[in-house]
Order: structure tokens, then C-alpha cells, then sequence
């Protein structure tokens, strides 16, 4: 059985069947809280202590349900690039359909997806989220929870407009579509990169990061790993880093500060990698749509199996026989 605990949005949550939907703030404190998405699956029994602005979610899983959800795996996607006139049969919406395919299909539901970033094609149209929208519904209809973060090719309201169950209705961080996602193993920190839309490098700013600091030392109970569609201007390769993260470095000394933080995953790069800085893992994760140099790299997505101590990642790629397929590299938390 695990126990879930996190400031409550409101006096009344509303709970849906996928987690996408942020939570709302509790007006009884001076701060925001912080939206926490909760397991589709293990809604039945909640305790409310309104005074104190917390709720317990005790999550423990019916028996059927332990048979049917890995809890110590998500899938990670990013990069999805999806457009309102891509043919259906066309390469970029062809990879996402296959790799939500095969997540329906499973016997075993992962505890979570993570699409990190970059969703719509270009400048984020609404007919690009409408398709977007229509190639993960089948993730829902299989009661698997799904959870976005924004790129520099999104556009935050139209995003919105169109995906209105995403929109809280009192972010904690103005103009930022943020949250905590919490599983077996490890607590994930999904922070809005997004500057302006087809502004290549992205910023986090003074207030998420403050949040962030907030929400770290709220979740201090298990390993965090921070969600992020840039990656960050250290560690890694130098090539990449004129496009990335404008304030890394403030917001490495507050991940390092913090021994609970292990990992920070991103995309952005269409590519595949894994550095480190400061003993912190940078984790970069390969792109569903394409890639600039299909010599160099391909498209795919990323399994990662944690635990206590560490995870294993699975490369999986939409090219059956690339050398990428199925490769696995496990690493151990600091």
C-alpha cells in the first residue's frame, strides 16, 4: 500500500479517471499549492483534514489491479511534433500512434506516461492539439495516466483552449503548466521550460523555481526527478548548450542542495544521451517524430523501470532493427 500526501487544491476535488487535470489551490494558505496528479486507477479512499490543507490518498490497489499495473515503470515520450495536416499514415503521427498501441495493448499498464514537451509541430495551432488530443485518447479509454509538459514549439493557450481539462483553474506559478506526479519509487517534478513560443531556448524564472524549491522540500520522502522539455547548459554536450536552459546554473544549485534529487530527464535535443553534473543524472530522451540526422540518431521512446535506488532505461525505437532497440542501461542514484 502506498500513501500519498499533498496540499489540497481546494476544499473539493475533483477527481477524474486520468490524472492530466492539475489540482487546484487551497485557499487557506498564503502560498500556492502545488497540483499533484493522482493514480487513475486508486481512487478509493480519501481522509480530507480540511484545517490543516492536506489530503491522504491511501492508494493501496485492489487485487485485480496488482495484476494489471507495473507500478515501477513509465514511459517517457517527448518531442511528438504533431500537426493539424499530417496525413495519417505519415511518419510523425504513425510513431506515436504505434507506441500508444503498444502501451493499450500491454498486459500490464505502466504506473505512468510522461510526454515531455514539443507536442504540436511548430507555432502549437489548435488543429495540431486536436490531433494530438486524438492520438493519446486511446491512453485514457485504458484508464492510462498521461501527463504533458509544454516546449518551445507550444503554444500555452491554445494548448489550453483546446485540451481544457490540462487548464487549473489557479496555477501556482502564473502562466506555467506545472505539476508533481507521484509513483512507487520516485516523485517527478514537471516543470514548464516553455519562454516563447519559437524561441529556441527555454527559462524556468525566478517563481518556478522558487515553487520547485517548495515542492522538492514538500516531497523529500523518495527520490525526485525533474521533468523538463530543455536541457540544461551543463553537463552533456556544449554543442547543444546555446538552445538550452538560460538559468541552469540557479536552478543547479537548487537541485543540488536537495540529496533527494536524482535525475533530470529532457528532450528537445531529438537525440539520445546521458551525462552528469554534480552528481545529478542528465538523462536525454530520444524524439517520437524525427531527427536531423537519421545516420546519428533515431526516433523511439524511453521505458524506465525504477527503484529504491536507481532505474534501468529501455530504449525502444520505432525502426525495429536499429541497433538502439531494446538497449538498456541501468543507473544508480547518488
Amino acid at each position: 500500500m502506498f500513501r500519498f500526501r499533498t496540499v489540497v487544491a481546494s476544499f473539493t476535488i475533483i477527481l477524474r479517471h486520468c490524472r492530466i487535470n492539475p489540482a487546484r489551490n487551497d485557499p487557506t494558505q498564503g502560498t500556492p499549492a502545488m497540483p499533484v496528479h493522482l493514480p487513475a486507477q486508486n481512487r478509493r479512499q480519501f481522509l480530507f483534514t480540511l484545517g490543516a490543507g492536506f489530503v491522504t490518498c491511501s492508494t493501496g490497489l485492489l487485487a485485480a489491479e496488482q495484476k494489471t499495473q507495473q507500478s515501477d515503470i513509465v514511459y517517457l515520450l517527448n518531442d511528438t511534433h504533431i500537426g493539424e495536416k499530417h496525413p495519417p499514415k505519415s511518419p510523425i503521427p504513425t510513431h506515436l500512434r504505434e507506441i500508444v498501441t503498444e502501451l493499450v495493448e500491454l498486459p500490464q499498464k505502466p504506473a505512468c506516461v510522461l510526454i515531455n514537451g514539443d507536442l504540436a509541430l511548430r507555432d502549437g495551432q489548435p488543429g495540431d492539439y486536436r490531433h494530438f488530443a486524438s492520438l493519446i485518447q486511446p491512453l485514457h479509454q485504458a484508464k492510462i495516466d498521461t501527463h504533458l509538459t509544454l516546449g518551445n514549439h507550444d503554444e500555452r493557450d491554445v494548448f489550453y483552449e483546446v485540451m481544457q481539462e490540462q487548464r487549473p483553474s489557479a496555477p501556482p506559478v502564473k502562466s506555467r503548466h506545472i505539476s508533481v506526479v507521484q509513483t512507487k519509487f520516485a516523485n517527478f517534478f514537471l516543470l514548464d521550460s516553455l519562454h516563447q513560443t519559437m524561441v529556441t531556448q527555454g527559462t524556468l524564472g525566478k517563481e518556478q523555481r522558487s515553487w520547485l524549491a517548495n515542492a522538492l522540500d514538500a516531497h523529500a520522502d523518495k527520490p525526485a526527478i525533474i521533468v523538463t522539455h530543455h536541457n540544461p547548459r551543463l553537463g552533456g554536450d556544449p554543442v547543444h548548450f546555446p538552445g538550452g536552459l538560460t538559468d541552469s546554473e540557479e536552478l543547479w544549485e537548487l537541485l543540488v542542495s536537495r540529496p533527494q534529487v536524482k535525475a533530470y530527464i529532457h528532450g528537445h535535443i531529438h537525440d539520445r544521451g546521458n551525462a552528469q553534473h554534480k552528481g545529478i543524472h542528465i538523462l536525454n530522451t530520444p524524439a517520437t517524430s524525427y531527427v536531423a540526422n537519421p545516420d546519428h540518431s533515431t526516433t523511439g521512446w524511453t521505458i524506465a523501470q525504477l527503484t529504491p535506488t536507481g532505474v534501468t532505461l529501455t530504449t525502444r525505437t520505432n525502426i525495429e532493427d536499429h541497433a538502439w532497440n531494446r538497449q538498456t542501461k541501468t543507473l544508480t542514484w547518488r
